[in-house]
């Protein structure tokens, strides 16, 4: 099978269908896989096993960057982990008000072991909940992209988590628009500055609607941590 786009296009939690529909949108790459699993934990092990060599996975919700992470971890790789995303995806059952599985994703990779909490950094949030904001204080989670040196430095290379919601809603089509996001030219300069760091490992871009501009719009994200 050939191509680098693995397409991924489950919600997990409520009323994200629109989500599943964004994961078939065009975005100028050959297909190496659809993963459709019945369930979290069996979308994650399929992942695993499919991912190609630099991959681009197009989502869906932010779960897909988990099986990112734990298809990369399992090569044997140090992957930092640079989730960039309006929102924390750092609760736990316990501290989410929603219960929705794709506001823990973030959470799963670092407490799984799988990407290690000085190799990873959250960059654009502004919507945290209450836990987030108490984890990142207490376990000191990188929150800046003053702070990428550091998270890279050791790794292997960066696996990059972009949830399209981090951007402004008037840049993107996206499931869950937050105001006064970034914009696009800036998170392409951010992503291109990932890539002239360290080997991209992968990206994943998630958190979108199906619409006429996207495409575009994740082609020049794409090309930014040269996986075109």
């Amino acid at each position: 099978m050939t191509g680098r786009l693995v397409r991924v296009p489950a919600a997990w939690g409520a009323g994200g269908e629109a989500m599943h529909e964004a994961a078939g949108m065009d975005v100028g790459l050959d297909g190496h896989a659809v993963i459709a699993e019945a369930t979290l934990d069996a979308q994650t092990a399929a992942i695993r096993a499919a991912l190609p060599e630099r991959p681009v996975l197009l989502g869906g919700c932010c779960c897909t960057h988990l099986g990112g992470v734990v298809a990369l971890a399992g090569r044997g790789l140090r992957p930092a982990v640079v989730w960039v995303d309006a929102h924390g995806d750092l609760n736990t059952p316990e501290t989410s008000p929603s219960g929705n599985a794709w506001g823990m994703p973030f959470r799963m990779v670092l407490e799984d072991g799988h990407a290690r909490v000085e190799d990873s950094v959250l960059i654009g949030a502004r919507s945290l909940d209450p836990g987030e904001t108490e984890f990142i204080a207490a376990g000191g989670l990188a929150d800046s992209a003053d702070r990428l040196p550091g998270v890279l430095d050791g790794t292997d290379g960066a696996y990059i988590a972009f949830d399209c919601d981090v951007l402004d809603p008037a840049e993107i089509d996206c499931f869950m628009p937050e105001p006064n996001g970034m914009a696009l030219a800036d998170a392409i300069a951010l992503v291109e500055r990932i890539a002239g760091s360290a080997p991209v490992l992968g990206m994943g871009l998630t958190g979108l609607v199906a619409s006429d501009g996207n495409p575009a719009r994740l082609r020049r994200l794409i090309a930014a941590a040269g996986l075109e």
